[in-house]
């Protein structure tokens, strides 16, 4: 039978290139996720680090005689499972060679393992065999030497998926090995995988890959295959396959298809379901202006055109995020265009922690009663009206202030800002002060924790929702726990508490022990007291009652 040539499968061979042959052209079309399968540790991308370990295991004659590889779908698996195969079984062009982290891709071994024809090397998908007679025939086999290679390569797929009395039938052997035997191992859900199998592996936990990387790899692709696709639409493909490489190969053959000879943005939004990101970013900007009507509209607009709720709801938070980045001078992310950075960093100057803080829980909750409403529309439509109605509403930290100075405040604010903490949801917001804090905890039936925070907590750091403590003397175990759940209950908000050892305030009740020490002391250097101790030596300062009025 011929043989695929290594061009077919992206070695990226520095050869002439060869003429077609007729039997050639008359082979079914593969897709990119199989054709473009890595066919070298150096066309594996992402996993720089797993690969660098094999490396240097290979070099060292220090391999292990089972190896454990896990991940997300799509992230190379099975490819590095085979890759590893081919390393320990190549030979080099001129059949001399040892293993090799680089293996050459020409000699009979690596091109008869990257065609699923080597006999030395098995592949057995363990969600279709799973019972014991399926390994029994494994141990059998692993008695025998290998045929024509050095190693003999038992590649188990979703090994999770063996049976318990598999995976005992298989310890033994998986223990002790023949020296000319490894063990292949590939799942996605790992921790199904039983513990004693876990400790007979070396493992590599093999990490999503960064959308930048993706892109880069999918525009390479795309120009191999002769297809023009412009940067924002590559940049859509590597975000909406979350790290998976195959996932996103297979979209861009969609979009291939989809599309003649060229891809782009729009084009990938309509396939994939997702919104404009600049109709996003018209109906945030609706949202904050608090126009109801024109944003109710515009989600009418965007499901007409075949987003679905969610994913409006996914976009709406995504760029809540991306004003966060921007407000703390986070690394710009490649996938945004100039006019989003502009837009993000033009809100972040406007918006204060807190409000954005609000409006992140607020589409959050809307997002989640989207996934179980019957109806999700209607859902999604509810939700961006709480958002406005949210935003029409006084700041309550604000409310609290002016409450507590006396202020004057209309009658549906101070509803807003007495209302239960039930019935405000997710609308609440942090006290404006750490002391404000206390107080609040103290006031809502928790006198032990905000006596905690008042005596024995100076403050380091307080920005709603992050709160960072320097203990004054040792706290139970769960204080962070019972804090960080209390503040929540009060707030609606989730508190990020950490107790670290840096430079803090004074604890309240220091301040409040210095500022009395002041009040005292400004007694005793006043005129008439001094003049008394004068007339009256050996005289104490027993107790003193402040007269505001006359001091006002």
């Amino acid at each position: 039978m011929a043989s695929e040539s290594p061009e077919s499968f992206g070695l990226g061979l520095d050869e002439p290139p060869q003429p077609a042959r007729p039997e050639a052209a008359a082979q079914p079309y593969r897709v990119l996720a199989r054709k473009y399968r890595p066919q070298s540790f150096a066309e594996l991308i992402g996993q720089d680090a797993m690969v660098t370990t094999l490396g240097n295991a290979i070099r060292r004659d220090r391999l292990a005689h089972a190896f454990l590889l896990t991940g997300v779908r799509g992230v190379g698996k099975t490819s590095t499972a085979r890759l590893i195969a081919k390393a320990l079984n190549c030979i080099g062009p001129d059949g001399q060679g040892g293993p090799t982290i680089a293996p050459c891709g020409v000699c009979e071994p690596c091109r008869a393992i990257a065609e699923g024809r080597h006999i030395d090397v098995v592949e057995m998908d363990a969600a279709s065999h799973t019972g014991v007679d399926d390994v029994r025939e494994i141990i059998e086999a692993v008695r025998y030497s290998a045929v024509s290679a050095r190693f003999k390569v038992y590649i188990i797929d979703e090994v999770h998926m063996l049976s318990k009395n598999a995976f005992n039938a298989l310890l033994k052997t998986l223990e002790e090995p023949p020296q000319h035997v490894k063990f292949l191992f590939a799942t996605t859900e790992v921790n199904k995988v039983p513990v004693t199998v876990l400790s007979r592996c070396q493992r590599f936990d093999l990490r999503r890959i960064p959308a930048e990387t993706l892109a880069s790899h999918f525009g390479e692709v795309a120009a191999k295959e002769g297809v023009e696709v412009e940067p924002e639409a590559l940049a859509l493909i590597a975000r909406a396959a979350e790290g998976s490489a195959r996932d996103g190969l297979s979209i861009l053959d969609q979009a291939i298809a989809h599309g003649v000879g060229k891809v782009g943005a729009d084009q990938v939004r309509n396939m994939l379901g997702l919104s404009d990101r600049g109709a996003v970013r018209g109906l945030l900007a609706l949202l904050l202006a608090g126009d109801a009507q024109r944003a109710l509209a515009a989600v009418k607009d965007q499901y007409d055109l075949g987003v679905e709720p969610s994913a409006l709801l996914r976009g709406l938070l995504e760029s809540v995020h991306g004003i966060t980045r921007a407000k703390v001078g986070g690394t710009e992310d490649a996938a945004q265009s100039v006019e989003e950075r502009e837009a993000y960093a033009d809100w972040a100057s406007r918006l204060s922690y807190a409000a954005v803080h609000r409006l992140w829980q607020l589409l959050l909750k809307g997002l989640n009663e989207v996934h179980q409403a019957p109806m999700p529309l209607e859902a999604a439509e509810m939700a961006i009206l709480r958002v406005i109605h949210a935003s029409e509403l006084p700041d309550p930290g604000a409310l609290m202030e002016r409450l507590a100075n006396g202020e004057a405040v209309p009658a549906r604010a101070q509803a807003a800002a007495s209302a239960p903490a039930q019935e405000q949801g997710a609308m609440l917001a942090a006290p404006p002060s750490f002391r404000a804090l206390v107080e609040a905890l103290a006031n809502g039936g928790k006198p032990f924790l905000a006596q905690q925070l008042h005596d024995y907590c100076g403050l380091v750091r307080y920005e709603a929702p992050d709160l960072a403590l320097k203990p004054t003397k040792a706290l139970s175990g769960d204080f962070v726990r019972d804090l960080s759940a209390a503040m929540k209950a009060m707030t609606n908000m989730n508190w990020q508490v950490h107790v670290v050892d840096e430079p803090a305030e004074p604890s309240l009740l220091e301040q409040d022990k210095a500022a009395a020490e002041d009040v005292r002391q400004s007694i005793l250097d006043s005129p008439m007291v001094k003049a008394a101790f004068e007339a009256f030596p050996g005289a104490e300062l027993a107790s003193y009652e402040l007269n505001e009025q006359r001091s006002a």
